[in-house]
């Protein structure tokens, strides 16, 4: 894969931006605890696309953005920190410039940065933002978070993996 121009990289970081808000913000499950959501698919389409830089950037703004237009409770930096570490995270492990990852590769950095992401970051991160808020105890949020994410994570994987490959026709033909 070549590199993406900078005016072409712009459209799509805008694109996937505005994406992400909208998965977050209308297509998503959402309860003070828990939220179920999509969002992860442009931040993942980014960080393969795009790199970390950019990613991090979207990943941040999209919970920024989406927070200040789009509100559902009080908004709280720690989880726009959360986002921009999985921007960071997924575009770190993700990205590969101009070589496109073989299938193997990707399925393997797919399960890495998920896992680190789902572990460190989803589960523990955003606990410790939900207790700080709510002063509640981290170990009842804890469970109840760590069992969603657990359910999550595989369909995360499969649902990226075929979507990755499936885009790459379009990759090759748009994005050089």
């Amino acid at each position: 894969m070549q590199t993406i121009s900078k005016t072409k990289k712009l459209i799509l970081s805008a694109l996937l931006l505005t994406l992400s808000i909208v998965l977050s913000r209308f297509l998503s499950v959402k309860t003070p605890i828990l939220t179920i959501t999509f969002n992860f698919v442009p931040i993942i389409l980014s960080a393969v696309w795009l790199g970390p830089k950019y990613t991090a950037v979207i990943a941040g703004l999209s919970d920024f953005i989406g927070a200040i237009l789009f509100p559902f409770g009080e908004y709280f930096v720690g989880f726009t920190i959360s986002n921009i570490l999985m921007g960071l995270v997924f575009g770190l492990i993700l990205y590969k410039k101009q070589v496109e990852l073989t299938k193997k590769e990707l399925i393997i950095r797919l399960i890495i940065a998920s896992i680190i992401d789902t572990v460190i970051i989803k589960m523990c991160l955003n606990t410790l933002w939900l207790v700080i808020m709510y002063d509640k105890a981290f170990f009842v949020l804890f469970g109840t978070r760590a069992i969603k994410e657990l359910i999550m994570l595989p369909i995360q994987i499969i649902t990226m993996f075929f979507l990755i490959q499936g885009l790459k026709p379009i990759t090759k033909k748009y994005l050089v």
